[in-house]
């Protein structure tokens, strides 16, 4: 292979980047020029998906979990109530929510009492799609 092929190989590489992909080389140059000045910073990329997370030094693994499920609240909050899987998204992420929240601390009566009604829908909802699916059968 000569040079040029390497060099036209590189230029047809470039062109098949996305704009995301784009966005994404550039945030990793502009976070070099944040470590050099001592921030650190953590970044995880799904450019399958379009998705890039930056985080700074003060994350833990309890921060994450929460953030995290912010997101699954949030397409449990905007889900339809008709769709099927609404209520067990729902119902799953109030109760992760409840325990995140108390993760130092005790779970107090209210919440237990919170987390036990949750699985009873829970437990109705998975009986419902049981028997739908059944008659689908």
């Amino acid at each position: 292979m000569f040079s040029t092929d390497v060099c036209w190989q590189s230029i047809r590489d470039y062109v098949k980047m996305t704009n995301f992909e784009n966005f994404y080389h550039d945030l990793l140059e502009l976070a070099k020029k944040y470590e050099r000045l001592n921030t650190p910073l953590r970044i995880e990329k799904d450019l399958e998906n379009d998705v890039i997370k930056i985080f700074g030094e003060k994350i833990t693994s309890l921060t994450r979990a929460q953030n995290g499920l912010n997101d699954v609240t949030e397409l449990a909050y905007t889900t339809a109530e008709h769709h099927p899987y609404w209520n067990l998204i729902y119902n799953c992420s109030e109760i992760t929510n409840t325990v995140l929240e108390k993760w130092k601390e005790s779970l107090s009566n209210d919440d237990l009492s919170d987390i036990d009604w949750a699985i009873k829908e829970l437990n109705q909802t998975l009986e419902k799609i049981k028997k739908k699916n059944s008659s689908d059968s």
